[in-house]
This record gives C-alpha cells, structure tokens and sequence, in this order.
C-alpha cells in the first residue's frame, strides 16, 4: 500500500468517527500532495457537506466528476452533495445542478 493510501486509511477512521473538524485538514494535506487522489476528493465533499461548508462540498464534488468523468457513482454523488447545498443554503441554482449531475449518471449507466 502505498503511503498516501496509508494516510488516506487513518483519516478515514476519523470520518467514521465523525470527527469532521480533524480529517478536513489531514484530507487537505492530501489533496495538496496529490491532486488526483479521488478518493479524498470525495471525503472532503461529505466531510465540508456534514459540516455546513457546501461551497467547499460542492468545489471536491465537482473535481471528482473532472478526474473520472466516465464513473456515473461519481455523478451520482454530486447530485446528493447539490441536494444537501440546497438544502442548507435554499440557492435554487444547485436543484437545477443536481438534476443534471443525476441526469448524467442515469445516462451513464445506460451505456
């Protein structure tokens, strides 16, 4: 296993502890290490989404969908972190994103 895979393992015991506030900035370091890193990619959107940071949620969302274009999970899980920006912000912009993130996971699993 590789050492920012290691890293990435220990922080993702924080989030299952749901100590969001501790594994933002180890998940940051990571990033900065390696910006292709998907998978804390996707961590920083749920962890910045549970802590009420959606502009933040939304920017690892949406550079996960820009690494792996082709993963329809990924478009999926854009459109909930657009739900869950809605939902705390009311912004009528991220309805329309969500519906479009789904729209494309949908088309996606079609092929």
């Amino acid at each position: 296993m590789s050492d920012i895979h290691a890293k990435y393992n220990e922080v993702e015991k924080l989030i299952d502890e749901d100590k969001y506030d501790e594994a933002i900035p180890a998940l940051e370091a990571i990033v900065a290490e390696d910006d292709t890193f998907v998978l804390a990619h996707l961590a920083l959107s749920r962890a910045y989404t549970k802590t009420d940071q959606h502009d933040l949620a939304i920017q690892h969302g949406e550079r996960v969908c820009e690494l792996e274009p082709e993963d329809a999970f990924n478009f999926t899980a854009m459109s909930v972190t657009y739900q869950r920006a809605w939902a705390g912000t009311q912004n009528q912009e991220y309805i329309r994103k969500a519906e479009d993130a789904m729209a494309r996971a949908q088309q996606l699993n079609a092929r």
